[in-house]
């Protein structure tokens, strides 16, 4: 019975130990169960920012306007059709209405009646646009829309005009108002007045001394798009025709590198009715003093689904999408949800008031983005700073802070100026001290630990049956032994002491140097302390005499003189006489 009992009991520690060691190897991915949910864009605009930046067109020069001069004879001619017009009754006789009635005239044709002259006046004036673009290649190259990083004549000449010539207008159109001698000008001939002007100037200016340039908006070292950004001029490598032609430009940041990228998609990787992804600086926000300069340089992301592909006369290709975009989007990359640039915006409608609608925007398909970077032999590739950045990130979101951070700080090392790693450094070490660190142990550990119970185990489970098998073969050699004594108390063959034997007192010792038993004096049993003395070495009985000193088999089996699992009979007592015997084998 205690020989099977030990084996079940082997067997149930060999299967714990098995069992403990497969769960020690399934405890490190069990986490994946546990991971936080992460929205697409969420996890999209962390990954993606980075490589997303402000650009800057630029262009300044000395603005030059002449001054006018009235063209008497025509003037002399819209006296006489005024005077006229009061006489058939068409307008009225009041001399408000006559000068409303001319500067009417003089704004639908004003180069019929102002004639440019000298001196002339100059002012320095710079105008520009702020785009999108987002880098490519480690080592600076950046796409972004032709029409960021050009402007054609009309456009140009209506932007200095703007910029440089309100004052100009306000000046003139206070000089002609003073020649109505007496006549309270109201609002409609003031604004007149200054409709005349605005078109003879913007018309007679000149640009001189015209410069373009463009400019990439980056962090200083330390991370942070904030106030220490500062613009870094860029080259224009290629450009193509604006919307709606191939609106994609090309530019180089001389002296870069490990810049963070995004990866580039297939037209194939989304459809009608997926959701895309627009990145980029939105005008209303990055022109607006209302926001912090820090909130103003961060992208912006919106979503919306794929409506339709739609293709201009020209045969170029676009998307059409309801995701949200404004003025300063433009440029901007387009995302799948699989987070690759799957195009670039370029436009939104415009209504005939001149709104735009901020539903519907268009965006270049990624294929001509490819065509594109190809004429130029430029591979798009991702660096070892957006491998890492992408691998911290995964970690982040799944509370793993402490895996993340070292990933995090080679981020920094790797591209000190990037503008959003400080701060999730700073987040993690917040994280970690909080407690609120999940990171699992390294497969290695679980592996040590689930080695060393099962190893733990192992052992326990062979000394189980190494003391088993002890067990069986005492109880089959003490069987053995001829004349030995029934069984007693489970022990096979085993006698009892000699005071327990029939008869007791001196008769029940064999004759030896003792001379009496133990309590011959007094006719008891032996004491306590004698008998725990003879257990303790391993005999119940005094050395044996001259026949057991022959090696023949004693009356009390393996502890007498024939050999045992413990090893021959003990030595003699000291300062008795007898045989000297082996060693205790116990």
């Amino acid at each position: 019975m205690k020989g099977a009992l030990l084996s079940k009991l082997a067997g149930f520690a060999t299967a714990v130990a098995l069992t403990t060691g497969l769960s020690a190897f399934g405890a490190a991915p069990a986490a994946a169960d546990d991971e936080p949910a992460v929205a697409v864009g969420t996890r999209l605009a962390a990954r993606t920012h980075p490589a997303v930046q402000l650009t800057s067109l630029t262009y300044s020069g000395e603005v030059v306007v002449p001054t006018s001069t009235i063209n008497q004879a025509a003037f002399n001619r819209l006296v006489e059709q005024a005077t006229q017009a009061v006489l058939n009754g068409k307008i009225s006789s009041d001399e408000r209405s006559i000068a409303k009635w001319m500067f009417q005239r003089i704004a639908a044709d004003v180069n019929s009646y102002l004639s440019p002259t000298t001196p002339e006046r100059t002012v320095d004036a710079e105008v520009g646009g702020l785009c999108t673009g987002w880098w490519v290649t480690p080592d600076g190259y950046m796409v972004t829309g032709a029409h960021c990083v050009e402007v054609g004549e009309t456009e140009l000449a209506q932007l200095f005009a703007q910029q440089a010539l309100a004052k100009f207008n306000k000046q003139d159109a206070q000089e002609i108002i003073k020649g109505l001698r007496g006549i309270e000008a109201d609002e409609e001939i003031v604004k007149l007045a200054q409709q005349i002007y605005v078109t003879f100037n913007t018309t007679h200016m000149r640009i001189r001394g015209l410069q373009k340039s463009i400019a990439v908006l980056q962090s200083l070292p330390g991370g942070g798009v904030d106030k220490t950004a500062k613009a870094v001029p860029a080259e224009l490598v290629s450009v193509g025709e604006s919307y709606p032609g191939k609106d994609f430009a090309l530019l180089k940041v001389n002296g870069q590198q490990n810049l963070p990228t995004v990866p580039l998609g297939d037209d194939s990787d989304v459809q009608t009715g997926d959701t895309l992804y627009i990145s980029g600086f939105p005008g209303l926000v990055t022109n607006t003093p209302f926001f912090s300069l820090e909130s103003r340089l961060e992208p912006a992301l919106t979503e919306g689904p794929y409506n339709a592909k739609r293709t201009t006369q020209n045969g170029v290709p676009y998307i059409q999408t309801q995701a949200p975009s404004y003025r300063g989007n433009s440029g901007g990359p387009v995302f799948s949800r699989e987070g690759k640039v799957i195009g670039m915006l370029i436009a939104g409608t415009v209504s005939e008031t001149g709104e735009a609608s901020e539903s519907e925007s268009f965006v270049l398909p990624v294929s001509i983005i490819k065509e594109k970077l190809n004429e130029k032999n430029i591979k798009p590739a991702q660096g070892l700073t957006t491998t890492r950045y992408n691998e911290a990130l995964d970690d982040y979101f799944k509370r793993w802070y402490e895996s993340a951070l070292p990933k995090f700080r080679e981020v920094q090392a790797l591209f000190p100026n990037h503008p959003y790693v400080a701060r999730y450094i700073s987040d993690s070490q917040a994280a970690i001290s909080a407690g609120k660190d999940e990171t699992p142990r390294p497969i290695w550990t679980w592996v040590l630990i689930g080695g060393g119970v099962i190893l733990a185990l192992v052992v326990v489970a062979v000394v189980v049956k190494v003391l088993g098998g002890r067990r069986r073969r005492r109880a089959a050699e003490a069987a053995a032994v001829p004349g030995g004594w029934p069984g007693q108390g489970g022990l096979p063959g085993v006698p009892p002491p000699p005071w327990q034997l029939p008869g007791g007192g001196q008769g029940a010792y064999p004759a030896g140097p003792y001379q009496q038993g133990p309590g011959a004096s007094s006719g008891q049993a032996p004491a306590a302390s004698d008998r725990t003395q003879a257990v303790r070495y391993g005999q119940f009985a005094p050395p044996p005499g001259p026949s057991a000193g022959q090696g023949q088999a004693g009356p009390y089996g393996p502890y007498g003189g024939a050999p045992g699992p413990y090893g021959t009979a003990g030595p003699a007592f000291p300062g008795q006489s007898g045989a000297a015997g082996g060693q205790d084998g116990s």
